[in-house]
């Protein structure tokens, strides 16, 4: 009985994990939000679209291409456009910013950078980056350079 009750379980928790990781397609979303995707695409290719909750708030994460870079964009279960993630250089980056960034990196290796703009917001910049002990991390700064967790 026990044998059977895990074997149950373990099957559940498989199936659970790929219902989570299963991407969309731009049919399989709700119309208003079929809509601001299509207004917001700008001509770039969709790579994937997931369905995640963040901060209590369901929403459609929209992973494109535009001319070889990565731009993505969060939408509401309404179609609301959350935001939009374009990538970037460091060097187009404000000097402030820049300077922030580069510090929080320090002796690690900066990856992907990213101006990150919430409609009606200030647009903020992201940047990946792995630590001198190989720990992934981000960082979110202002134009201004000062830090946040946005």
């Amino acid at each position: 009985m026990m044998r059977k009750f895990t074997i149950l379980f373990t099957l559940t928790a498989l199936a659970c994990a790929f219902a989570a990781g299963k991407k969309l397609a731009l049919k399989d979303l709700p119309a208003a939000v079929q809509k601001t995707v299509e207004a917001n695409l700008n001509g770039a290719e969709i790579k994937g679209i997931n369905k995640e909750t963040e901060k209590g708030v369901v929403q459609y994460e929209v992973e494109t291409t535009l001319n070889g870079k990565h731009r993505d964009f969060d939408v509401d279960t309404k179609g609301k456009l959350l935001v939009v993630e374009e990538e970037t250089s460091i060097d187009s980056v404000p000097a402030a910013a820049k300077a922030t960034i580069l510090k929080k990196v320090g002796t690690g290796k900066l990856g992907m950078v990213e101006t990150f703009t919430r409609p009606g917001g200030e647009t903020m910049y992201e940047a990946g980056y792995t630590s001198k002990a190989g720990k992934k991390a981000e960082v979110l700064v202002k134009a201004d350079g000062t830090e946040t967790k946005e």
